[in-house]
């Protein structure tokens, strides 16, 4: 199995249908879902599965109901269930750009294995495996309308302002069952994922090029009641894997160009179009 596509949820409604629509739809076939229920009582789930119980693909949706703690303890016990090489985490009212996104990425793991010289062995594992690598790509933002480009290169200091969606990023399953989310933080726990796969198991991360998925926007982490609580895991994450020279070299940075405004300008539905252009341009696209 090539793909793991886990979709967490509680109550979606039509949400839903829209995420694993995307799914039925691609061209390539080699995946499966993971639907985790957390006990929903809208019949959203339920539904979406009687309905579509003779659509073709559906033999490949597996759904899993049991309690969780929240989304990223919810997003742990999928990974428990998945098969793939690959585990991306497609939320519910996300979905895939279009309907070659899984086709166009398998074909680029497939360039990059046989290009591949270097294997690691896991601590305690015998033989060797293939590189850790996260695929990622672009992320249209349906907030604003505007493509989020995400950086060519992963560098320390992309890590500290501008990691990609982790709608649009495709983990070696190795990553997501070596390091589960940690659930002390209930905003940034895909951050702090991120940022290990980068600092401490010096994953490959190899840009695609194009649109992966179509994010929602608005949820939990983005509203105004969280912003401090975001803020506080954001210093708490960063300090634990960089060190204090460096974070002091990204905060000089950010002072010096003007972060707050470019963030206002990236979240405005007016200028977001124009922001993210501008950044693409200056990441040489």
């Amino acid at each position: 199995m090539k793909f793991s596509i886990v979709t967490v949820c509680l109550n979606p409604g039509e949400k839903l249908n829209s995420t694993l629509a995307s799914v039925l739809s691609q061209t390539c076939e080699d995946w499966e879902v993971i639907i985790k229920d957390g006990g929903s009582s809208d019949g959203a789930v339920d539904g979406w599965v009687e309905a579509h119980k003779d659509t073709p693909g559906f033999d490949k949706v597996k759904v899993f109901v049991e309690p969780d703690r929240g989304i990223y303890d919810a997003m742990n016990q999928a990974v428990a269930h998945t098969c793939g090489e690959y585990v991306v985490f497609l939320n519910c009212g996300d979905a895939f750009a279009d309907e070659n996104v899984l086709a166009d990425v398998a074909a680029r793991i497939e360039l990059e294995v046989s290009e591949e010289q270097d294997v690691f062995v896991p601590t305690g594992a015998q033989g060797t495996v293939p590189k850790a690598r996260v695929f990622y790509g672009d992320t249209l933002s349906e907030k604003n309308s505007a493509v989020i480009a995400s950086p060519p290169k992963i560098t320390g200091f992309t890590c500290y302002r501008n990691i990609p969606c982790h709608q649009s990023c495709f983990y070696s399953r190795e990553l997501c069952v070596q390091k589960p989310y940690d659930l002390n933080y209930r905003i940034r726990a895909d951050y702090d994922h991120f940022l290990w796969c980068f600092y401490r198991a010096k994953a490959e991360f190899v840009y695609l090029g194009f649109v992966v998925s179509s994010y929602e926007g608005g949820g939990y982490s983005e509203s105004r009641a969280n912003r401090q609580r975001d803020a506080r895991e954001f210093k708490q994450i960063t300090a634990t894997y960089m060190s204090r020279g460096e974070l002091m070299g990204y905060q000089s940075v950010m002072a010096l160009t003007l972060a707050p405004l470019r963030r206002a300008m990236a979240e405005s539905k007016f200028f977001a179009g124009l922001y993210h252009s501008l950044k693409s341009m200056l990441y040489g696209k």
